[in-house]
Formats: C-alpha cells, sequence, structure tokens
C-alpha cells in the first residue's frame, strides 16, 4: 500500500492561513470569489497527506484522459472532501465526525491509488 504521507511539509495551510478570509473564517476570497477553506482543525499530519494526494489526483487530471482522467476527478473530489471544502461543510459537524471524515477519504484515497496503479502497470489505463 502507498504511502499518503508527502516526502515534505507543505506550507499550503501557511498560505491559505495568510489569505482574505470572510469574517466567520469559513471561506477564502480569491479574485472577489468565495472559495470553502479547508477545517482549521485538522491534524496537521492529515492535511498534509490530503493536499499530497489534491496535488497528485490533479496532476493525473491534467496529464491523462479517458477512464484515468474520471479516476483522477474522483480522487480530487475525495481529498476536498476529506478537507472539508466539500460535502457536509466542516462547521456543521464535531471535531470527531471531521476527523473520521478525513481519515476515511485517507483510506479511500489510498485504495484508489493502489488500484489505479495496478491497472497502469496492467497496461489497462483508459
Amino acid at each position: 500500500m502507498r504511502s499518503l504521507l508527502p516526502r515534505f511539509t507543505p506550507s499550503s495551510r501557511r498560505i491559505e492561513d495568510a489569505m482574505e478570509r470572510t469574517l466567520d473564517g469559513r471561506y477564502i476570497v480569491v479574485g472577489g470569489r468565495r472559495w470553502r477553506a479547508a477545517d482549521p482543525l485538522l491534524a496537521d499530519e492529515t492535511t498534509a497527506a490530503l493536499l499530497s494526494a489534491l496535488g497528485r489526483a490533479r496532476a493525473a487530471v491534467r496529464n491523462t484522459g479517458g477512464d484515468e482522467r474520471e479516476r483522477a476527478r474522483d480522487r480530487v473530489k475525495l481529498a476536498k472532501e476529506g478537507l472539508g471544502e466539500r460535502g457536509v461543510p466542516w462547521w456543521d459537524l464535531t471535531l470527531p465526525e471531521r476527523e473520521r471524515r478525513a481519515r476515511l477519504r485517507l483510506n479511500e484515497l489510498s485504495t484508489a491509488e493502489d488500484a489505479d496503479a495496478e491497472l497502469s502497470d496492467r497496461g489497462e489505463d483508459g
């Protein structure tokens, strides 16, 4: 099973912290548009793992086609749900529920990445 822990500590959380936010802290503002902020109370290690998986999935969306691209989009969705940027808003969940969702999405991402690697090894990319 591939480790989802990043090889480095991403600075993305610090970048997001420096961005303009709505008064309630739930959204970041980029170019005048609101985007749901990542859950600020997730453990740094969890956030780093989800951001790393998100980066790999986004790269796959850009660099693949067909079925492989659709699987990569599914992985983007899982990572963003784990971060709290999609799905049930993080502020509507208790901290244990948020942590559980993040762990579940990490497990799903690991399974999906392993399955994609196996398909790639067999030459069965769409």
